[in-house]
Order: C-alpha cells, then sequence, then structure tokens
C-alpha cells in the first residue's frame, strides 16, 4: 500500500498516468514490495521503524523545548505517504480547535517531490474544510546555522579519536536530472549544503566530495552516484571513507540499508580501507534546538 501510494503520486514519479499505472502495477508491485520488506528487515528495531521512533522522538523534544522556552504550542507529526496521515493528523488538531497552523516540512532541501507535495497533501485536506486556520509553511532549511551546525558537532563528535577520513562523501537522495533542468532548486540547494558544512568542517577540497543515491529506474539521475563513488573510492585505495546524509534528518531505510550496509560492501569489495557511515540528527539536542528556532523565527508575530 505504501509503495502504490508513493509510486502513485505525480510529484515523484513525473511520467504521464496511462504510461506509468500499467507499469507499476503489473510490474513493479509485483516484486518491489518483497524486495523492500527484506531491506526493512534488516534495519528494524524492537520499538519499530526507524523513521517513525525518530520522528516521534523529535516531535516530543521539539514540543518540550518550546515549552521549556516559555511558548505554549503543539507539535504534531504526520508522513506524507502511509500513516499517521496529513489528512488524519489534520482533522485531529481541528478537533481540538485549531487555528494557527506552521507545516515544516522535514526536508532541508526543497525538491518538489519532497517538499511541495507536502505542501499539496495539507493543501488538498484543508479545501475540504469550511473553516481554515491561519497557515504559513516553512520551504527549506538547507542554509540554516542552526542546522548546519548541529550536523558539524555530530560529524566532529564521530572524529574525537581517530581524526577526519581521507573522505568525507556527503550522499544525498538523487532525483531524476530532467526536475533540475524543469527549474527545481534541490541540485543547487544540495551543493550549498555540502559547501557550507565543508567550509566549518575545516576540509580542504580533496577531503571531500558530493554524491546521489537511491536511483530509481532508466532514467539519468544526478551524478555523481553514491554507489559508483564507493567503488571508485574503493579501487583507489583509499584507507578510510565516512558517509554522512546531510539530506535526511532521520535515520531510515536509504541511510541504515542502503549507505550503511550495501555502501559499506561495495567500498570495500572494491579494496577500500576502513568504512564509517556517520548518523543522522536523529534526537540529538543540538538538532532539536535548530528545529525550535526555525519553528519560532516561523511562529513570529503569532
Amino acid at each position: 500500500r505504501y509503495l502504490s501510494e508513493f509510486l502513485s503520486d505525480p510529484r515523484v514519479v513525473e511520467i504521464p498516468a496511462p504510461v506509468w499505472k500499467p507499469i507499476l502495477h503489473g510490474v513493479i508491485l509485483r516484486r518491489r514490495p518483497a524486495e523492500s520488506a527484506r531491506k526493512y528487515a534488516s534495519v528494524w528495531t524492537p520499538e519499530g521503524s526507524p523513521l517513525m521512533v525518530n520522528t516521534v522522538r523529535q516531535a516530543s523534544l521539539l514540543r518540550g523545548w518550546l515549552g521549556h522556552h516559555g511558548h505554549d504550542v503543539d507539535v504534531a507529526f504526520a508522513m506524507r505517504y502511509g500513516n499517521p496521515s496529513i489528512a488524519e493528523v489534520l482533522r485531529e488538531l481541528r478537533e481540538q480547535g485549531l487555528q494557527r497552523l506552521l507545516v515544516l516540512p522535514l526536508y532541508p532541501q526543497y525538491a518538489a517531490s519532497t517538499t511541495a507535495t507536502a505542501i499539496d497533501a495539507v493543501m488538498r485536506e484543508l479545501a475540504q474544510w469550511r473553516r481554515q486556520p491561519e497557515l504559513r509553511t516553512v520551504r527549506s532549511f538547507h542554509d540554516d546555522e542552526g542546522w548546519l551546525d548541529a550536523i558539524v558537532q555530530r560529524i566532529r563528535a564521530e572524529w574525537t579519536h581517530d581524526g577526519p577520513p581521507d573522505r568525507l562523501l556527503m550522499s544525498f537522495h538523487g532525483v531524476p536530472r530532467r526536475t533540475t533542468l524543469a527549474g527545481d532548486p534541490y541540485h543547487e540547494e544540495c551543493l550549498a549544503s555540502a559547501a557550507l558544512l565543508a567550509k566549518r568542517l575545516g576540509l580542504p577540497p580533496e577531503g571531500w566530495g558530493v554524491s546521489f543515491q537511491s536511483r530509481f529506474g532508466r532514467a539519468e539521475w544526478l551524478q555523481p552516484y553514491t554507489a559508483r563513488t564507493l567503488a571508485e573510492l574503493g579501487r583507489d585505495g583509499l584507507r578510510r571513507v565516512d558517509v554522512v546524509c546531510p539530506g535526511f534528518v532521520s535515520d531510515c531505510l536509504e541511510t541504515l540499508e542502503e549507505i550503511a550496509i550495501e555502501g559499506k560492501e561495495t567500498f570495500l569489495a572494491s579494496g577500500g580501507g576502513e568504512f564509517r557511515f556517520l548518523p543522522c540528527l536523529n534526537d540529538s539536542p543540538a538538532f532539536v534546538e535548530a528545529l525550535g528556532r526555525l519553528a519560532l523565527r516561523h511562529l513570529s508575530g503569532w
């Protein structure tokens, strides 16, 4: 059900429905669910999905941070696909007397297939309401000072004992290249985030790089591809490569399985030395504070 909802979103797959639906229902949904299930099983925790666990904690801690700083603000979370759905959570908030709503998509870099589709879902639900709340949205936070500092703090903590690696690879989720040609700012915002992080870390040009993961289908996606880059770094005989994923605020299938497991296997099998995956921000205090300050800026005047 999740894959069907996700891959039926025209923001995610920009192929005309008459062409795409037979492929989706006739091929992909017959094969991909079993493969996805095996991957999810490899990262599942006793508490459940890592993404859900981290998101629940983030919402709870953010509510507490705002309250501690004197702001009586409810914090609810929803998933763009699956449950709890955006429509379901909005209706619950309406029952509680919702008057003002700030929507904060947890995608640091803006893409039509992520931020925009989340906002679309909010708007579709509100379009059915007679009495709508005041509404504000956060477009992106790819250059937010607090968010950048939280990532740098996380990385430096991992480097406390052994120092930086031969190469820090910043792997972002990929999107089809045609989306950039159509005007999507995602690529440039990813590059901007990476450059700002490298500057804060004091890394030389040869000490870091950018790549894009999670390619799907045969079309050209943003390059260089993460898997191919890790294979090349392994063949180059690098002693140690660290990978961080600044496009994800929570560890999930794309980080824990695709990078920490598959990426490591690719690098080592190609002749590389040591591979380290650096965890996402998850429920780190620095990230919770960054989210809080970001929210307060957008709540200003309310």
